[in-house]
C-alpha cells in the first residue's frame, strides 16, 4: 500500500479490485459479505496511514465511470472517483465559483464528501446538493444535503456502511479569471505554509474545539520532533510528514505520543484526521 497512499508507506493488502460501473461494485460487495471478507473503499490514499504489516481486507477502487465529471448550467455531477482537483478545474473551466478552496485537496470527491473535506473557510457540505450512495445490499440512495448530517470533517456516511458512488455540487457563476486568481493565490499560500515537498496526509489532527491543532503542538515544543523517520513538521507543525524512510510504525507512533504531549500539557483531546488501518 506504500504505492497507494500519500505517506508512501503500508504494506500489503489482502486484494485490490478496481470496479468501473456501479453494477460491478455491488457484485463485488455482495460476494464480499458472503465470503465474510473486509473492506476498504480506496480514494486517492491522501487520508490513510496502512500498518506495515498491511490490511487483511480487500482495498475497493473506485475507477471507469467513477472518475466522470459533467457540467450542467450551475451544477457539477462527477462520480466518487474523480481527483478533487478534476473537477475544481471543471468548476473553473466553466466560470463557477465556490469550490475554490478545494483546488489543493488531494483527494476523490468521495473521500471529500464522506469526511466533508475543506480549507480556507471553504468545505463540501456548503456545495453539495446531493450525494447518491449504495448500501450493503447493493441498493442505490439519493441523499440531500441535509440528510448527509453534514459535520466538522464528518458526514452521515461515516456512521453507515455507505459507498458514495457520485455527487452534484451547486455552485455560482462566476468570473473565470477572478476564480482563476483565487485558485492561484490558495496554491502560493499551501506552498507556502504546508511541507508539500514530502510525503504526508495533509492536516494530521482534527481542529479541537477553541483550538488549532497546529498551534498546541508548537506551544508543546514538538515542531521538529522525531520518531525513525517520521517528523511532525517544523514548517506546519499540525503535518507529521515521511522524511524518507518512515514507517507506518513511526508515524503512528509519533501520532500518539503528540496526542500524549498535548494532553498532558493542555489537557485537549486531539482527534486524528488521518485513518489508521491494517496491522502495525
Amino acid at each position: 500500500m506504500d504505492r497507494h497512499t500519500t505517506f508512501h508507506v503500508g504494506g500489503p493488502a489482502a486484494c485490490l479490485v478496481t470496479v468501473d460501473t456501479a453494477e460491478q461494485l455491488a457484485r463485488v460487495l455482495s460476494y464480499l459479505q458472503r465470503a465474510g471478507w473486509e473492506y476498504f473503499l480506496l480514494g486517492n490514499g491522501s487520508n490513510l496511514l496502512v500498518g506495515d504489516k498491511g490490511y487483511r481486507g480487500v482495498m475497493i477502487r473506485l475507477g471507469g465511470d467513477f472518475g466522470k465529471v459533467e457540467v450542467e448550467k450551475e451544477r457539477i455531477t462527477a462520480g466518487a472517483g474523480a481527483a478533487l482537483g478534476t473537477v475544481s478545474n471543471a468548476a473553473w473551466e466553466a466560470g463557477l465559483t465556490g469550490l475554490e478552496f478545494a483546488s489543493g485537496i488531494p483527494g476523490t470527491l468521495g473521500g471529500a464528501v464522506r469526511m466533508n473535506a475543506g480549507a480556507y473557510g471553504g468545505e463540501m457540505a456548503q456545495v453539495v446538493e446531493w450525494v447518491e450512495v449504495m448500501d450493503r445490499d447493493g441498493e442505490v440512495l439519493t441523499l440531500d444535503n441535509e440528510t448527509m448530517e453534514f459535520r466538522y470533517r464528518s458526514s452521515a456516511i461515516y456512521n453507515r456502511k455507505y459507498v458514495v458512488l457520485r455527487a452534484c455540487l451547486k455552485l455560482l457563476p462566476g468570473k473565470k479569471e477572478e476564480i482563476g486568481d483565487q485558485i492561484r493565490q490558495l496554491a502560493q499560500r499551501r506552498r507556502e505554509k504546508q511541507p508539500l515537498e514530502f510525503a504526508s496526509a495533509g492536516s494530521t489532527f482534527k481542529r479541537p474545539q477553541g483550538h488549532y491543532a497546529g498551534a498546541l503542538i508548537m506551544e508543546a515544543g514538538l515542531s521538529g520532533k522525531r520518531r525513525g523517520g517520521a517528523q511532525i513538521s517544523e514548517k506546519h507543525c499540525g503535518f507529521i510528514i515521511n522524511t524518507g524512510d518512515a514507517t507506518a510504525a513511526d508515524i503512528a507512533g509519533l501520532i500518539r505520543e503528540t496526542m500524549e504531549t498535548v494532553q498532558d500539557r493542555f489537557g485537549v483531546t486531539l482527534e486524528p484526521e488521518v485513518i489508521l488501518l491494517g496491522d502495525f
